[in-house]
């Protein structure tokens, strides 16, 4: 049997190999257009394959989770990744750069309806655990550029691919020795679950659906916009990229530090409970971020980074809480399939909306989106408490 504790651990170093593989491209473009002898914007568009399976294919990998082994996509996730990796530090021409960020993004799209699923089946407080879930993720996003930043500068770029790939191969022979396939049938896969009236269900498809939508674009549309916002509105503090990095990446802490609190709520609390209030964060901060600047625009984007980072713990806590254990893959899979699909479209809107108006007409734009996130809480139902034993 299984140890819940050592499972979720795996599961958690997953998530951050997940977004910091992801990301390590975006860092370490910068040297290797010199290198390769292309300029930014020619070597960029490589990586949208990469992004696009992504997304698409969780719809793929979650049904698998479900009908085949959640363990064994994972020792596929952790092998496939880390030899994806490696091979982009091998490359030699374009063509094989874009099929290696392709393969990154197609083994990457197995962690998050796989490995969110193995959370809730393993979690004895599922919000506390979602939220610790989150903060790894987190990490992973956070470390990527700083670590391929320093292995480039000292080791060369191939190593800033090569040296994570070989870890995470360690990392995944340990998960294949010491993780077992998955029993799905005890009572503790149900133990952290509640219920809705099944007449109510229709409002839980509803609310989640349109906050994946509204929060999976205002997430994406803030972290790409927020260093070119910070650069614009943070002059009279200071003109140092590296400084605004720093300030940037402190704004992000907040942000994971949110998931771990609004998990711990989740726990104690029903969904509604917790999600109601915090549907009111983001769209007056995002309408005041608009024209403000200097320490009262940092402290604004800390109180849009919170509110973003919370409501994501809010939409997986969702999932996991209201589906059955032999849907709860694929249900995940829809979700970030929808949510990255959001997240996508999200850098065109951006881009637009700028062009329209600069950061106050996308900011405002923003801030009426939020306000479905409202509506979607005041619709969710309440929960019925179901014991794990009736549960299962």
């Amino acid at each position: 049997m299984n140890n819940p504790t050592r499972v979720i651990g795996f599961v958690n170093a997953a998530h951050f190999i997940d977004h910091y593989a992801m990301l390590i491209f975006a860092a370490a473009v910068i040297v290797m257009g010199p290198a390769l002898g292309m300029a930014y914007s020619e070597l960029l568009p490589y990586a949208t394959p990469g992004f696009i399976a992504f997304g698409a294919g969780s719809l793929i990998t979650g049904w698998l989770g479900d009908r085949w082994s959640r363990r064994h996509m994972m020792v596929i996730f952790f092998g496939g990744i880390g030899l994806s990796m490696i091979s982009v530090g091998l490359v030699q021409t374009p063509l094989q750069l874009g099929t290696a960020l392709l393969s990154i993004g197609i083994f990457a799209s197995i962690y998050h309806p796989v490995g969110t699923a193995m959370i809730v089946s393993y979690a004895d407080k599922l919000g506390h655990e979602m939220g610790l879930n989150g903060v790894w993720g987190n990490l992973g996003v956070a470390s990527s550029a700083l670590v391929t930043g320093v292995v480039g500068q000292y080791l060369g770029w191939r190593y800033a691919f090569v040296i994570p790939g070989v870890v995470t191969i360690g990392i995944g022979v340990a998960f294949a020795l010491m993780v077992a396939h998955e029993d799905r049938k005890g009572s503790k896969q149900a133990a952290a679950q509640a219920r809705v009236a099944k007449q109510d269900m229709w409002r839980v498809i509803l609310a989640l659906f349109i906050v994946v939508i509204a929060i999976s674009t205002t997430f994406n549309a803030v972290t790409v916009a927020l260093p070119k916002l910070f650069a614009e509105r943070l002059a009279d503090l200071t003109n140092s990229p590296a400084l605004l990095g720093v300030i940037a990446a402190c704004v992000y802490v907040f942000g994971a530090m949110t998931q771990y609190t609004i998990g711990k709520l989740l726990d104690k609390h029903s969904l509604k409970t917790v999600s109601l209030p915090l549907s009111f964060v983001l769209a007056p901060f995002l309408y005041f971020a608009a024209t403000l600047s200097n320490l009262p625009l940092i402290l604004v984007s800390i109180g849009i980074v919170m509110g973003a980072f919370g409501q994501v713990t809010v939409n997986d806590a969702m999932v996991g809480k209201y589906t059955s254990e032999e849907w709860r893959s694929r249900a995940y899979a829809v979700r970030y399939f929808i949510g990255f699909t959001a997240a996508g479209a999200s850098v065109g809107l951006v881009a637009w909306l700028y062009q329209q108006g600069g950061f106050v007409t996308m900011l405002h734009a923003f801030a009426g989106l939020c306000l479905l996130v409202v509506a979607a809480a005041i619709i969710l139902p309440n929960e019925i408490k179901v014991p794990a034993a009736q549960a299962s």
